[in-house]
């Protein structure tokens, strides 16, 4: 993993554009390389970073849960996180075509079944995507758990945002929609600990924006043994049934009631 790195920095120094496709918890490795022989001499180098997030029967030596939190901190690196096979297509597209090093971080497993159109298409960097309105309730998701959120935000009335990019964030939507709405709720399959949901926070304080409430939703400060994604999902809370379950729980705890939350999931 090293060397890989290190070689794609010396194909870019040369005019090439290397494409590493390499496992999340491999990239932790090349930690330097990607610092110093990268991101250092800002390379134009794409990182296809796979099996990020949970990773299911792979174990606790390939869980994936970290990579936002080492790679955010780094300056120069573009960070993308694909909803979908067709944001996945679109953002291996825009870190191609950047000028820079770009990181497009994707999970094990199948697809959700989207069509892909074969024309290429490349982003707007560092905005997000509106999927849909709602009141009271903000709720940003960032990469693959889009699905779920989208059915949280169906039961709670929530306001849903696929926030696409993790650096740079979308700092307008995040300060609009702390202004705009009583509660905010990241979601993410990374650690909770200085994930995206991190950089929000961070934003908010900041911005120095009052009356904003926040619930942090991810990857606890634990390692995952041998089990399904989807188990390892659920045991993390980042379901539909335990995402409302830690939303209203949080509305009850802390006196929310103007929120007036209503849903049909049982508790």
């Amino acid at each position: 993993e090293q060397h890989a790195v290190t070689l794609a920095a010396g194909l870019a120094c040369e005019g090439l554009k290397p494409i590493v496709c390499i496992y999340s918890t491999f990239l932790q490795r090349a930690y330097d390389q990607l610092i110093h022989d990268v991101a250092l001499q800002n390379l134009d180098v794409l990182f296809a970073v796979d099996r990020a997030g949970f990773v299911g029967a792979d174990g606790s030596t390939h869980g994936g849960m970290f990579d936002l939190s080492y790679l955010r901190c780094i300056p120069n690196i573009l960070i993308m996180a694909p909803s979908d096979e067709q944001e996945c297509n679109s953002m291996l597209y825009t870190g191609y075509l950047h000028n820079g090093p770009a990181i497009v971080r994707y999970p094990r497993g199948e697809g959700l079944g989207v069509e892909v159109n074969d024309n290429f298409k490349s982003l707007d960097i560092g905005r997000s995507k509106r999927i849909k309105d709602g009141e009271k309730i903000s709720i940003l998701s960032f990469g693959s758990i889009l699905d779920i959120c989208k059915n949280v935000a169906d039961e709670l009335n929530a306001s849903l945002i696929d926030m696409r990019f993790v650096k740079p964030i979308d700092k307008e939507i995040v300060i609009n929609h702390a202004k705009k709405f009583s509660l905010i709720v990241t979601v993410e399959d990374n650690a909770v600990k200085g994930g995206a949901g991190s950089q929000v926070n961070e934003i908010i304080i900041e911005e120095n924006i009052e009356n904003i409430s926040i619930i942090n939703i991810g990857a606890p400060d634990k390692f995952f043994s041998h089990a399904t994604r989807e188990e390892q999902l659920e045991s993390s809370g980042i379901s539909e049934q335990e995402i409302v379950r830690k939303i209203k729980d949080f509305v009850k705890n802390n006196n929310l009631y103007d929120l007036n939350l209503s849903s049909n999931i049982k508790l």
